[in-house]
């Protein structure tokens, strides 16, 4: 029996023990059916093939300037010229106020008397911008779930509290190994906004891998905003990353996740939080994707947090060291791909330049790290999306060839998803395809090869 046929069967047999006969029947008929499935993000070029996975998707580029230690690319200051956001500007992503809606289908680990709720707010209510829809409502939405893929909704609980989430997977998974991307929203948003927003799902179900959104509580953060800039949730094992590693980390046991290949990315606040989450796992994710975000612990409370939003902010030292990882030197921080506009007006594109500092700290260390051969070597590229925005795309590889942070700076974007569907919220569909970039990205970094 062929791996593929031994997997399909044990994930017939996980349904089968869960009570989900039919979709436990549809497995048993596509692993008979034959047919063979990508592994690993195998759907998309080879990044040796001419046009592969290390040339932009979409757009052809060109090489405007290549150096040993180029500077780091940034896009005109904020504030100069018109906004091109999709989205009214008098709503913030990052301090909007939504209320969040009810999950069905509780976990039994989490008590009855836990609200998830504000109090007086009814979940499900119709005409509330942003709410999570119900799993009836998402699961008829196409550009939320691809026909044949679940979109089913969980909990996860720690000593820190319990949040809701979603977990898409693709109807091609039939046990075999998949990677895992972790998706953190931003503020005012949910999994199905953000879902739809981005496109994930559809990437997940053409290239067969599972993709996880938790989402935060409102009674956690009004607006619904990951908190990024309390250090209370900066640290490992604690506050809020200690519940986004948690349901990363249930997710991979109960389903077949590929070793090395678990991936976090985040939108504004989410982006934040995702530098976070990369910064105090990173025994836990192989490669970060950050939109619209800031650098870890670049905030350690409010007035920071709008100073770093307004001005933008340098990450700050590490609180921990996670245990068995290496330390001093001999450490870096994991790939990175960083997207943002430079017309956003929420959070500062010089945000960028200060995760890109962090992701590249050999370019901060001067002849010693020449001397060691160890400095990044930069490529910049220029391109344009046929009817929509310029952008500059930054390269950096480390002295073997491999590339340890990339930057995509998207001309006259503002604070919104680029690439994005308007079918969520935040997104501006006239840049270039981020989500279609960090899958790409992700492909090409696997945990074991660091």
């Amino acid at each position: 029996m062929s791996d593929q046929m031994q997997g399909g069967m044990a994930e017939a047999m996980r349904l089968m023990q869960k009570g989900d006969l039919t979709e436990a029947t549809a497995v048993i008929q596509r692993t008979l059916g034959g047919g063979s499935f990508g592994s690993g993000f195998a759907r998309l070029a080879s990044p040796d093939a001419p046009g592969g996975a290390g040339t932009p998707i979409d757009v052809e580029s060109t090489v405007v300037n290549e150096a040993a230690h180029p500077d780091v690319v940034s896009g005109p200051a904020a504030g100069r010229g018109p906004a091109a956001a999709t989205r009214p500007s008098a709503s913030p992503l990052l301090f909007g106020s939504v209320p969040l809606t009810m999950p069905e289908g509780l976990s039994l680990t989490v008590p009855d008397s836990i609200p998830l709720t504000m109090p007086g707010v009814l979940p499900g209510q119709p005409g509330l911008p942003g709410a999570m829809p119900s799993p009836k409502e998402g699961e008829t939405d196409p550009a939320v779930v691809p026909t044949g893929g679940r979109f089913v909704e969980r909990t996860y609980t720690n000593q820190t509290g319990t949040r809701a989430y979603k977990l898409y997977v693709p109807s091609g998974y039939i046990g075999q190994e998949v990677p895992l991307v972790v998706m953190l929203h931003g503020c005012t948003q949910s999994p199905n906004d953000i879902a739809a927003g981005t496109q994930m799902n559809l990437l997940a179900e053409e290239n067969i891998f599972l993709v996880a959104y938790p989402a935060q509580a409102q009674g956690a953060n009004m607006n619904k905003c990951w908190n990024w800039f309390k250090a209370s949730d900066q640290q490992r094992g604690r506050g809020e990353p200690s519940l986004v590693a948690g349901i990363t980390r249930l997710v991979i046991d109960e389903y077949n996740v590929a070793d090395g290949q678990v991936y976090v990315v985040g939108m504004s606040a989410g982006g934040a939080m995702a530098a976070i989450m990369a910064e105090t796992y990173p025994d836990l994710y192989a490669a970060v994707g950050i939109h619209s975000g800031l650098a870890p612990g670049a905030a350690h409370d409010m007035p920071s947090a709008f100073a770093a939003m307004h001005q933008g902010g340098s990450a700050s030292p590490r609180r921990d060291v996670p245990m068995g990882t290496p330390t001093g030197e001999s450490a870096r921080p994991v790939p990175a791909i960083v997207f943002h506009g430079d017309r956003d007006k929420t959070v500062h594109p010089r945000n960028a330049d200060h995760l890109l500092e962090h992701y590249c700290p050999a370019n901060l260390t001067g002849n010693q790290a020449e001397a060691s051969g160890s400095t990044p070597r930069g490529s910049v590229r220029q391109g344009h999306v046929p009817g929509g925005h310029a952008y500059t795309r930054a390269t950096y590889r480390d002295a073997g060839g491999r590339a340890i942070a990339e930057q995509w700076t998207v001309h006259g974007l503002g604070h919104a998803w680029s690439g994005g569907s308007s079918s969520g919220s935040y997104t501006d569909p006239k840049g270039p395809d981020a989500s279609a970039e960090m899958v790409r990205f992700f492909y090409e970094h696997r945990q074991r090869e660091r």
